[in-house]
């Protein structure tokens, strides 16, 4: 990969970096219950896909205008794993090392919101109970639940990689 396009995916996986860790932040100190809501995953989801897009869009600029599949998904992949390692860091400091009492206060609104959910949904009250016990069982926010929620991350944005590549590469036609 030509170290400009490194770069390149580099900067977009910082951008992802900042913003979704700026989100994390910004709930933890304003209002833990903005980190429950399902409205911000959607947007988080959106500024990745869209800055990773961007990335790859970027890449094949630096390129001429032209990029491999190879390249395409080298180019995207990088800048989901930057941005992603980075915000799972932020995670694991706030949540494990600076403010556990901040993960077990936002395990309590999310079985809460579940509870809700599922009430709305007319589930029967021993599947709410098993659900509920599974997640107070559940340290979704341990160091060791976060990193298996990043691999999960990996796979699930590659698949979007892949999708994202074939449809942004091109071949040189001069290129033998």
């Amino acid at each position: 990969m030509e170290n400009s396009l490194r770069k390149s995916a580099i900067n977009y996986g910082l951008y992802i970096g900042v913003i979704l860790s700026a989100f994390t932040i910004i709930g933890y100190i304003v209002d833990l219950t903005i980190l429950t809501k399902w409205w911000l995953g959607l947007i988080l989801f959106l500024v990745i896909l869209a800055l990773g897009i961007v990335s790859v869009a970027k890449g094949k600029s630096i390129l001429g205008g032209f990029m491999s599949f190879k390249q395409a998904f080298t180019s995207w992949f990088l800048t989901i794993v930057v941005g992603l390692v980075i915000s799972t860091t932020v995670n694991i400091l706030i949540f494990n090392i600076v403010d556990p009492e901040a993960a077990e206060i936002l395990k309590q609104m999310t079985i809460e919101s579940a509870v809700s959910m599922m009430e709305n949904f007319n589930a029967p009250q021993s599947e709410i109970d098993k659900a509920v016990a599974d997640m107070e069982n559940d340290n979704q926010f341990g160091a060791v639940n976060l990193l298996k929620s990043l691999v999960y991350q990996f796979l699930f944005y590659a698949v979007i990689g892949l999708i994202v590549a074939a449809v942004m590469k091109k071949k040189d036609p001069d290129a033998a």
